[in-house]
């Protein structure tokens, strides 16, 4: 409010305040989606049409979607009767495999990546190759998608380019996967990427709306009834604080919720 500090610096004393560590890839700093536009020639950030909406999550970015999950939170209901399952979704926002697939094309994170995968990478068309499609895919197309940015996306133009030859395969349609496809306005600069983002970023607009997706990662609508209403539950195990692994008896279910948790992320403390 008075201007002393960026929003970046903001999300990183959050996201330091609710337990989120460079030094855990499971429980790394998670960032926000703040653009809609990447297609346009000229980012401009004047129009709120160019930013993506801050008070919803990303599984409600689309009204469609939106109807989809809430679909799918009321159909466990009906269907299993165990309320403890109900859920909007059962993937994470941030979760190691998505940090190591964003940095897949730098060192350390290229051998984090391949040892989550089974020692290898992925599928082409499933590598991070595109912001734009990546964006298509956490807030439109692919219901198990609904991932966050990390903050690397405002300040490290190394991780778009792959300066170290590796070989990320190609692609169904022909593509060989080399440096990450960069919106229009980026003009094939990684540089530009980044500042323009970063400006974004400390936009008026996100500087008006920001409070409204801490709300949904860090604070009241990250569980609960606000929660429900904001389309913003996530499965049980995902909310690590909420589970008292110390009272379950069994080995089997204790190391099936450890891995689950270790897998497909944790919500961050409540701040």
């Amino acid at each position: 409010q008075k201007r002393e500090i960026s929003n970046f610096d903001y999300l990183m004393y959050l996201n330091t305040l609710a337990g989120r560590s460079y030094n855990d890839y499971m429980q790394y700093p998670v960032f926000p989606w703040v653009l809609a536009d990447y297609h346009s020639e000229t980012l401009n950030l004047t129009n709120p049409h160019t930013f993506r909406d801050l008070s919803k999550p990303m599984g409600a970015q689309t009204v469609e979607r939106k109807h989809k999950f809430i679909q799918r939170f009321n159909e466990v209901e009906k269907s299993e009767g165990d309320l403890s399952v109900q859920c909007h979704y059962c993937t994470h926002y941030s979760s190691a495999i998505i940090v190591a697939s964003y940095l897949v094309r730098m060192e350390p994170f290229t051998q984090t990546f391949c040892s989550l995968q089974g020692g290898s990478f992925d599928v082409a068309d499933r590598m991070f190759h595109s912001v734009k499609s990546t964006w298509e895919s956490a807030s439109r197309d692919n219901m198990s998608d609904v991932r966050e940015l990390i903050p690397e996306f405002f300040y490290l133009p190394e991780f778009l380019t792959n300066a170290n030859h590796f070989e990320l395969g190609c692609m169904q349609d022909g593509t060989v996967l080399g440096d990450v496809q960069l919106p229009p306005w980026a003009h094939g600069d990684p540089h530009k990427f980044i500042l323009l983002h970063r400006q974004a970023l400390e936009s008026d607009y996100v500087s008006a709306h920001l409070h409204r997706w801490i709300d949904l990662i860090f604070g009241h609508k990250q569980h609960g009834s606000a929660a429900v209403e904001a389309v913003n539950t996530y499965h049980p195990y995902f909310y690590g604080d909420k589970m008292d692994l110390n009272n379950i008896k069994d080995p089997l279910i204790k190391s099936t919720i450890l891995g689950f948790i270790s897998n497909f992320g944790q919500i961050p403390k409540q701040v």
